[in-house]
């Protein structure tokens, strides 16, 4: 891809090199963020590539299972929140009178 758009690659290095900076949060904190958005996003490309990352930046085998932990509720809290709000919605529109 480099070699047939070089400016968008180099921008894209470039957007993720000053999210990826220290700031409020520091680098660790962003890494451990990326590998959560990687879990629930089931990239296993960036799963891998952020667990070392993080570990780079000094995160903890117990930090990174912490934030594998807060995605899995994130995932799970997701189905859940549609379960009571459009399957219940799809139920009720799609059962009305047969009842």
């Amino acid at each position: 891809m480099k070699e047939l758009m070089p400016g968008m690659v180099d921008a894209y290095h470039h957007f993720t090199a000053a999210c990826f900076a220290d700031g409020v949060l520091d680098k660790k904190q962003k890494q451990l963020i990326a590998l959560g958005i990687s879990l629930f996003a089931n990239n296993e490309v960036c799963t891998v590539y952020h667990v070392g990352e993080a570990l780079s930046e000094g995160a903890t085998p117990q930090e990174i299972m912490e934030a594998t932990a807060v995605a899995a509720a994130v995932g799970s809290g997701h189905a859940m929140s549609q379960g009571v709000t459009r399957v219940q919605q799809a139920l009720g529109s799609l059962t009305a009178g047969t009842q």
